[in-house]
């Protein structure tokens, strides 16, 4: 098992005016003619997809890049990416960077990509912006949009109840956490992992990843939290298809000396990229070395104008 759902991710930052967004880092796996494009771009506001998020303040999904003003369609198609969404990411209303996590369908693996949204001034429930919708997933994408999650209900409504990531290793047998469980069940999905996301609105939006066992969403999946003192950073959860599932064992990271991916991202608030996670200090490389990742993105999940946990993805 070497394909993950989630396949390549890129981070763009500000330019020193003010005036762009400059390629900061990537993750592009084998997909080598994507990634040396996406190191020559630029991007201003509205223009591509991160330009888009930027100049739009939300989060910005493609469910297919044909018909989109996306700007490298012929070398994604290539590279076997399906979708996408950006995020960006604004720490005390002042923007970070853009993250932009690329998918890819596979014609025999379960998969989805989806972005909620709650419009304070509409509604008091969540419903879905759009979705990247797998194979047999027909019945999943139309209870998806016929679905209204109420804050604390469903697995984007949890995320934007706790205001932090949430990952469920069986979305068929927690019907009460997950209120697609028989239409997932039906598709062949079975992890699903939850991001919340802001925006320069009172809006809250959340963005899923479903996958099936057989395409699994990432190599390795992490929870990085501050501990009480504040100095470091601990490990509160782990899960690996690829090494024993689900892990509680807890690790730390100082922050008193930042030297890895994950501290920087915490304390930086913008994504950091490593493309040698065994390069990483501690525990992550150790996890990176077991289960053969190519790559570490370190997302820092910022809510209410605040990092609050960093989540880490090993591609």
């Amino acid at each position: 098992m070497t394909s993950t759902f989630i396949k390549a991710a890129e981070v763009w930052l500000p330019s020193d005016d003010g005036s762009l967004l400059e390629f900061g880092s990537g993750a592009f796996g084998s997909a080598r003619r994507f990634a040396a494009i996406s190191r020559e771009m630029c991007f201003g506001r509205g223009e591509g997809l991160p330009g888009r998020a930027w100049h739009e303040g939300r989060p910005i999904l493609l469910r297919e890049f044909e018909g989109s003003n996306f700007r490298r369609i012929s070398a994604a198609r290539d590279a076997g990416l399906t979708c996408a969404v950006a995020l960006p990411l604004f720490v005390h209303d002042s923007l970070t960077s853009v993250l932009v996590i690329f998918c890819g369908h596979e014609a025999s693996a379960a998969s989805c990509l989806e972005l909620w949204h709650r419009d304070a001034r509409i509604t008091s429930d969540m419903r879905l912006v759009d979705g990247a919708f797998g194979p047999n997933a027909e019945a999943f994408e139309s209870a998806s949009h016929e679905t209204y999650l109420p804050r604390g209900v469903g697995l984007p409504g949890l995320a934007w109840q706790r205001g932090e990531a949430v990952f469920l290793e069986d979305l068929p047998a927690t019907p009460a956490r997950f209120l697609r469980a028989q239409e997932a069940a039906d598709a062949g999905l079975l992890r699903g992992l939850a991001i919340p996301a802001g925006s320069r609105l009172e809006d809250s939006h959340a963005v899923t990843f479903l996958a099936g066992a057989t395409l699994p969403l990432a190599r390795r999946i992490e929870r990085w939290v501050p501990a009480a003192q504040g100095e470091v950073l601990r490990r509160v959860y782990a899960f690996s298809e690829l090494h024993g599932g689900a892990s509680l064992i807890e690790a730390t990271l100082p922050l008193s000396a930042p030297t890895g991916s994950i501290a920087k991202a915490w304390l930086g608030g913008a994504p950091v990229i490593n493309d040698w996670p065994a390069s990483e200090p501690g525990a992550p490389a150790a996890a990176a070395a077991a289960i053969g990742s190519s790559a570490l993105l370190a997302i820092p999940v910022v809510w209410e104008g605040e990092v609050v946990e960093v989540l880490a993805l090993y591609l």
